[in-house]
């Protein structure tokens, strides 16, 4: 099967959108389906205005259909709500090729941060975008509950996996900072929270690995901090393994690739109990989930390190891409059935679960 996926995320920046479509496409890659992707790179950008190191396609209607109608997609994947997956969107309902769509932020809540835009508004765009979509693409269930609650229609969960080969627990007396290490890693902007973690009264160092608009301001802001900027591949593995916790302070995000990535590296999660977090870690024993972020940091010191490690063997993209190939095959045409509006649990989110989508 011929698949397109269309994205506004690209690498760089490196973030858990663009590490999750590249494990997507070896995942079906090897199931034997034919995937490319369209992405900011292949047009004109401009910087984003709240975020320059982001970049956005300018004008890519015209453009994005040439690419489109050479590529001739069975079905299309679209990842992102901005220039790009517009486009996208538009092409797929003139030419009646059908498409899924990722949520894969709560980008109404960040525009409300950034530009005080009512979120309410942004979440009626947000559903304006999906609502022509065959599947729109939940990681949680705690998400798929929300979309719901706001009108969101076809919520199906497909959940994600983790590399566990390239994040492992490693050497950590390399890192020459006072112990207990606190980690965050991803970018650095108003919508992740990371002054909640800055903030904290902790033991030891705090680690931030990752870059974005606030950078500059915060280092100068917290000295303290050892911020080492943007780090990929095994350098990026490198830093979560000689680390001791794991802090995530957002509330944006509606899973948090990087919350996996910690564990698999052997490290206990720190979080508060939003959606993403609280699906993942749940009762299983490997994070502390608090509204008191520095009490659930402290308290994370206690969790062994291995037990985090086996927790995150078992979330496994080959699972996730099998599932993913099965229902775009299912939108195709190609295979009978299609979870139906509002089945949220039709698609099974956690890679341990092997059941596949009823029709």
């Amino acid at each position: 099967m011929h698949i397109v996926i269309v994205s506004d995320a690209c690498d760089p920046p490196a973030n858990g959108v663009s590490r999750t479509l590249g494990m997507v496409r070896q995942g079906l890659q090897r199931l034997g389906h034919r995937v490319n992707m369209i992405e900011p790179d292949m047009f004109r950008t401009l910087p984003c205005p709240t975020d320059p190191g982001i970049r956005l396609a300018l004008l890519p209607g015209r453009r994005l259909a040439r690419h489109m109608a050479a590529l001739a997609p069975e079905v299309v994947v679209l990842a992102t709500e901005g220039p790009l997956g517009l486009a996208g969107r538009a092409w797929c309902l003139r030419q009646g090729v059908p498409f899924v769509s990722f949520l894969t932020t709560k980008f109404p809540e960040a525009v409300e941060l950034r530009l005080r835009i009512p979120a309410a508004w942004t979440w009626g765009a947000m559903r304006w975008f999906h609502r022509p979509s065959r599947a729109v693409l939940a990681a949680t269930p705690s998400l798929c509950d929300e979309l719901h609650r706001r009108g969101f229609a076809r919520v199906v969960r497909w959940s994600r996996g983790v590399d566990t080969q390239l994040f492992r627990p490693g050497a950590k007396d390399w890192l020459d900072l006072p112990r207990p290490v606190f980690l965050y890693v991803g970018r650095i902007a108003v919508e992740k929270s990371i002054e909640d973690f800055l903030e904290l009264d902790l033991p030891g160092s705090k680690l931030v690995v990752g870059d974005g608009p606030l950078l500059p301001a915060l280092r100068r802001r917290h000295p303290e901090v050892r911020f080492v900027g943007l780090k990929r591949g095994e350098e990026l593995a490198r830093h979560y393994a000689a680390a001791d916790v794991f802090v995530f302070p957002s509330r944006t995000d509606t899973f948090g690739l990087v919350v996996l990535e910690a564990l698999a590296s052997g490290l206990p999660v720190a979080a508060y109990p939003v959606t993403g977090p609280k699906d993942i870690i749940g009762d299983s024993g490997v994070g502390v989930l608090d509204e008191d972020l520095g009490r659930a940091a402290r308290a994370a010191l206690a969790i062994d390190p291995a037990r985090c490690r086996e927790f995150a063997l078992g979330w496994r993209w080959e699972h996730c891409a099998e599932r993913l190939s099965g229902l775009l095959e299912q939108v195709a045409g190609r295979k009978a059935g299609l979870p139906g509006a509002g089945e949220a649990g039709a698609w099974p989110g956690h890679p341990l679960r092997t059941e596949m989508p009823t029709s």
